[in-house]
């Protein structure tokens, strides 16, 4: 995909602040951003800890993988080009969540280091909290809840992640989550504790 660079265009700076906005708020805004493989419960644990967040008086909301597909990114296809395209979209929208004051909630494999590094780089310190959701290969087929490790496995599903295409797992992601072991409600636990260690739930 060719990058249409924009002309003519200036950036104008907001009157209130993010700051200000989290002050509102009361709590810091920033994007949580769980990845892992297909199955590996990214989107049960943000819905979760939206709930969580929701019922403690917080500011969040989820932005996730296959809704966003059906939606803004649904002219991209799953190539290794189009799955950058897609992070950086969501990259940036998440950023505009983050400095209205939301706790945002990603939930993408989004496969590649590369690709999440240009998100966190879009983010100020402590903004961007990557999530591995970690569960093996072999749980994720077992899991399998849409039929799709069956159907890359069969050869219907190409560029699939973990079958056909790699992922990535990161490096030195603040949170790890033991998807293997561990069931969603204390994974989420884990998650809304990090927060509150790290003072989010504070200005």
């Amino acid at each position: 995909m060719a990058e249409q660079l924009a002309t003519n265009v200036t950036w104008h700076d907001h009157t209130v602040t993010k700051e200000e906005r989290f002050k509102l708020n009361g709590h810091k805004g920033a994007v949580l951003w769980f990845t892992g493989l297909s199955a590996c419960g990214k989107s049960s644990v943000a819905n979760t800890v939206d709930h969580l967040l929701h019922a403690m008086g917080k500011h969040s909301y989820i932005l996730d993988g296959d809704n966003i597909r059906m939606g803004l990114n649904k002219n991209l296809k799953f190539s290794a080009e189009d799955r950058a395209e897609n992070i950086r979209r969501i990259g940036e929208v998440a950023k505009l969540f983050a400095h209205a004051g939301n706790f945002t909630l990603t939930a993408f494999i989004s496969p590649y280091r590369a690709d999440r590094d240009k998100v966190r780089a879009l983010l100020g310190p402590g903004e961007f909290i990557e999530i591995y959701v970690n569960a093996s290969l072999e749980t994720c087929e077992k899991r399998d809840p849409k039929g799709l490790y069956k159907k890359a496995r069969a050869g219907e599903i190409p560029n699939f992640t973990g079958i056909s295409d790699p992922y990535e797992p990161p490096e030195k992601p603040e949170l790890t989550l033991d998807a293997d072991n561990k069931g969603i409600d204390d994974l989420a636990r884990e998650v809304i504790a990090y927060l509150e260690t790290n003072g989010y739930f504070k200005v």
